[in-house]
């Protein structure tokens, strides 16, 4: 199993549990943050708020943020050219800390894109 599919089965899995609390705050917040990413909500397009999320999940140095992210840019049909710009910008604001994020990242997105 490769690193995307691991990812996407562990997460899938941990949400079902988590959903399974029953908790209304984390069911609030889940549901925020799935309709804050959705098109036609807002101005922005899909691509763009995920090169958004994709940039300050970066620079906040969240792995899993970060691949989720990929993820669904890959879904949106952004190039490699348009995801790695964004993630040059996430580097010139988080600094030099972010690069071994950043070395994962291009490794999850290039297993995203086939190379």
């Amino acid at each position: 199993m490769n690193q995307v599919e691991q990812f996407n089965d562990y997460r899938t899995k941990m949400n079902e549990r988590i959903l399974e609390s029953d908790n209304l705050i984390i069911k609030r917040i889940f549901n925020l943050d799935t309709n804050a990413y959705a098109d036609g909500e807002g101005i922005l397009n899909v691509k763009v708020k995920e090169l958004i999320g994709l940039t300050c999940s970066l620079v906040l140095r969240c792995d899993d943020c970060v691949k989720y992210h990929l993820g669904k840019s890959h879904e949106a049909g952004l190039s490699s050219k348009e995801v790695h710009e964004a993630m040059g910008i996430a580097t010139l604001i988080g600094g030099t800390i972010v690069i071994p994020h950043l070395r994962r990242a291009y490794d999850y997105w290039d297993e995203l894109t086939g190379k």
